[in-house]
């Protein structure tokens, strides 16, 4: 057995971890726009990266190294450093090589696409940097774009043999959100002593339920990046318990870029039961979440269940007239063939899609197979921030 509870100090909580964030120009008005993250020995490495085909340059030289450890992040806001070609990785190493007592350094980037990254002031911004400090929430705002709030969690595992452990992580993102792997940004640290093999494993399986089942406009970046930092410090370890706690991290954080996704009102969960298999269930949940349709009817609150059941059925998925049930949270507004959406129900559901947070159940009654994704709202500000994004 053991126990999990949540900890102050995001990636600093777990031992031997340092980060913080510092303004090297990049953004207007004096802005945090750099950040690191540090540990004090070097760490096993798990990662997760997008499907996108034009990955961006970090991407590509942290894939270059093959088999690593590293005490060393370096993060910028602003410039993602994608479709920058061979020197765009070119200037990573020149980045990277100006770092000072670091070992197998690595960079991460996100912001605007097509753009070589301003060296100069990168590696100005590293001079700043104070190896010593425990900044996390700094550090989590200065990775930040779009979003409107920074994202951190810890926490804190505790064994029945008296040891313990901690996970902390910061994320970023807020548009441009589909993952397909695993624009989003996620540093996790743990001081847990779990092998590099057992951390990836667990990665490939959560990263599935949490970063890969949301959507907040369907578009899936050049440099969404998930990594996993181990130091093994705390001497401590329990795969389930690992396990756990990284879902716990990682689902929070997911749940927070799409609550916070450019424009959102609503956080919705589509949870689907009744699929053939899991797969065909994360297939129908994902059309859901990623419907244009579906955004505007929630933006309008206008309980358009019709929209439901065409996405369902657009899905691929095998599914029924006669055995759909659509719920919006516990009303449900669909039955297997049954019209029965009259002024009152329509006025119950109206006011269930009133609500921040929400969620639309889809049974498709034909086997066991069940997966849950989560989506939100599309409106007037994600057209606004996405039309200027660049100036």
């Amino acid at each position: 057995m053991y126990k999990i509870t949540q900890v102050k100090n995001g990636v600093c909580a777990s031992e031997g971890f340092f980060a913080d964030g510092v303004s090297a120009g990049l953004k207007p008005d004096g802005a945090k726009d750099m950040a690191f993250i540090k540990s004090d020995v070097l760490c096993e490495v798990a990662s997760a990266f997008t499907t996108n085909k034009m990955a961006a340059a970090p991407i590509k030289h942290f894939k270059a190294k093959g088999d690593f450890k590293t005490d060393f992040v370096l993060i910028n806001s602003k410039n993602a450093n994608a479709m920058t070609g061979g020197a765009g990785v070119e200037d990573i190493d020149e980045i990277l090589s100006t770092c000072q007592n670091v070992t197998n350094p690595i960079m991460s980037s996100t912001g605007v696409i097509g753009v070589r990254l301003p060296k100069q002031k990168i590696i100005d911004g590293i001079k700043l940097f104070d190896f010593s400090q425990k900044n996390p929430s700094d550090a989590a705002k200065a990775i930040m774009t779009t979003d409107t709030f920074s994202k951190e969690i810890a926490l804190k595992v505790e064994l029945d043999d008296g040891s313990c452990f901690h996970i902390g992580a910061m994320a970023k993102g807020a548009g441009m959100i589909n993952p397909a792997m695993a624009t989003m940004l996620c540093f996790i640290t743990t001081d847990a002593k779990v092998s590099s093999q057992d951390m990836q494993s667990a990665l490939d399986e959560v990263v599935r339920k949490t970063f890969n089942a949301i959507s907040v406009d369907g578009d899936t970046s050049t440099n969404d990046t998930v990594l996993v930092l181990s130091n093994s410090k705390s001497n401590s370890y329990d795969e389930d318990a690992f396990k756990e706690a990284l879902f716990k991290v990682m689902h929070f954080l997911a749940l927070e870029m799409v609550r916070d996704g450019e424009g959102a009102t609503k956080l919705v969960t589509y949870n689907i039961t009744g699929a053939k298999d899991d797969n065909e269930a994360e297939v129908v949940a994902k059309a859901l979440s990623d419907s244009l349709l579906v955004k505007t009817a929630l933006f309008g609150e206008d309980p358009n269940w019709g929209r439901i059941a065409s996405t369902v059925g657009a899905s691929g998925a095998e599914c029924l007239e006669e055995s759909l049930r659509i719920s919006f949270d516990n009303l449900c507004v669909y039955d297997k063939g049954e019209l029965y959406f009259d002024k009152e129900m329509e006025r119950k559901a109206a006011i269930v899609m009133g609500h921040k947070k929400f969620t639309i159940s889809c049974d498709l009654g034909i086997a066991d197979g069940n997966f849950k994704a989560y989506g939100c709202d599309l409106g007037y500000e994600y057209v606004k921030i996405n039309a200027d994004y660049r100036t």
